[in-house]
């Protein structure tokens, strides 16, 4: 069965909208856990514009299912995963123009520097995921650095969904199909994010071997009408 990983960085978001201190991303947290979330998902990014290190620290104390800590190959912000333990951290590129990640690590460019983060990490103990494009050329690399799993970035296919340009989306989704086998024959652990919605998860989720889906947007927007608890819900009943 597929696991579901919340994202709850768009619920800090809204906060920082505001610059005070609700809503309050443990809340969410614990409404995703009641939901059925099988992990709480966080982005900590250096210029801090939603989740802050003191949401880190409580979701640390307070969530029961796994964390997924998304992260830079930076100095500070692997230094505080360290410290923090998560089961998981995933890494990804940051640039601060962007509004949200705009695609895979590239790690054909930053072998070495992500090698050097990933073993930094598995040293305390922390499981690794690496948010990659489905390039053949990027999942080759990803086999060398020790990485225990590969999260697809599935911008590409989500956008072609969206936008119901179908040749495209299906030709995205061959490339997340072939390079999800190519992930499994390395021995990875597979997951898959990034605009997934509750129109076109289904699909991606059916890829035979997917581990976990990791979903924010979609689910935060849809709680607004209908509550964190009952979306997470209607989520899992789609990827399940």
């Amino acid at each position: 069965m597929t696991e579901l990983g919340v994202n709850i960085d768009h619920v800090a978001t809204v906060r920082e909208a505001r610059k005070t201190n609700e809503p309050d991303p443990a809340w969410a947290a614990t409404l995703a856990e009641l939901g059925g979330a099988d992990g709480i998902t966080l982005h900590l990014r250096e210029d801090r514009r939603h989740i802050q290190d003191r949401d880190l620290q409580i979701l640390m104390e307070t969530v029961t299912v796994r964390v997924n800590l998304e992260v830079a190959c930076a100095e500070e912000v692997l230094a505080i995963a360290c410290r923090a333990r998560p089961q998981q951290v995933t890494l990804v590129p940051e640039r601060r123009e962007e509004v949200t990640t705009e695609g895979g690590l590239d790690i054909v460019a930053s072998e070495a520097r992500v090698r050097e983060a990933v073993a930094r990490l598995k040293d305390v103990g922390i499981g690794v995921s690496l948010f990659l494009d489905p390039s053949e050329a990027q999942i080759e690399v990803a086999s060398r650095v020790a990485a225990d799993a590969v999260e697809l970035h599935t911008g590409a296919y989500a956008e072609a969904a969206r936008r119901h340009q179908v040749d495209v989306e299906r030709n995205e989704l061959e490339k997340l199909c072939i390079t999800s086998k190519q992930i499994v024959q390395c021995g990875l652990r597979l997951h898959a994010g990034h605009g997934l919605t509750y129109r076109n998860v289904s699909p991606v989720a059916e890829i035979p071997a997917m581990h976990e889906l990791n979903i924010g947007h979609s689910i935060i927007a849809r709680a607004l009408m209908v509550g964190l608890e009952q979306a997470v819900r209607d989520m899992k009943k789609l990827i399940g």
